[in-house]
């Protein structure tokens, strides 16, 4: 299987980056392709600047993401939860790469579209500081449904399976290790 792992905190050694680290391993070992990029560590404008009517042109990094999300066929992201929703780094990173005629083309004569990103698979491994249950009881997980739904099943993604990581500035250094232990351990 080949995998391409965004790791979507901005700062390569944190958790997230921890995680990340420990999925591109374990994937490794098992055979399979993996690519890696952390946004973090690439350079991008962040902003649309003029929405979709004029598409302004891709740096680099970016074309070597659309390239890396046509090549795979599972996308895991790793993210953390912040404000109730995902990194705007993540938001501006999906605004500049999943293009119209890239990720989804719109009918020109009614109101649905096509999915050009079909056959490919995803998983969200994102982390938060409240409890889990309160998340989805507070926030609807608003983050997950935005990137779940209405962005990766938007551009065709099934399934996108989701690990929630919740109370993590209250969780050991044992315990963060037994999460990755967890997460790496379903990669056959």
């Amino acid at each position: 299987m080949k995998i391409y792992i965004l790791l979507a905190h901005p700062l390569s050694q944190s958790f997230n980056g921890q995680i990340a680290d420990a999925y591109y391993q374990k994937a490794q070992q098992c055979g399979h392709e993996v690519r890696i990029q952390r946004l973090g560590e690439m350079d991008f404008d962040v902003v649309l600047r003029n929405g979709y009517q004029k598409i302004q042109a891709l740096e680099p990094d970016l074309v070597q993401a659309q390239e890396n999300i046509l090549w795979c066929d599972k996308w895991v992201i790793v993210y953390p939860m912040w404000w109730g929703s995902m990194p705007a780094l993540l938001k501006g990173f999906f605004d500049r790469v999943l293009l119209p005629k890239f990720a989804f083309q719109y009918h020109k004569d009614d109101p649905f579209w096509d999915k050009l990103l079909k056959g490919r698979s995803a998983e969200l491994i994102t982390t938060c500081d409240a409890p889990t249950w309160w998340v989805w009881w507070q926030y609807g997980n608003a983050d997950i449904k935005a990137i779940k739904v209405a962005t990766l099943e938007f551009c065709g993604f099934s399934p996108v399976k989701v690990t929630r990581i919740g109370r993590l500035r209250f969780l050991s250094e044992e315990e963060r290790k037994t999460w990755i232990e967890k997460i790496v351990k379903k990669i056959k």
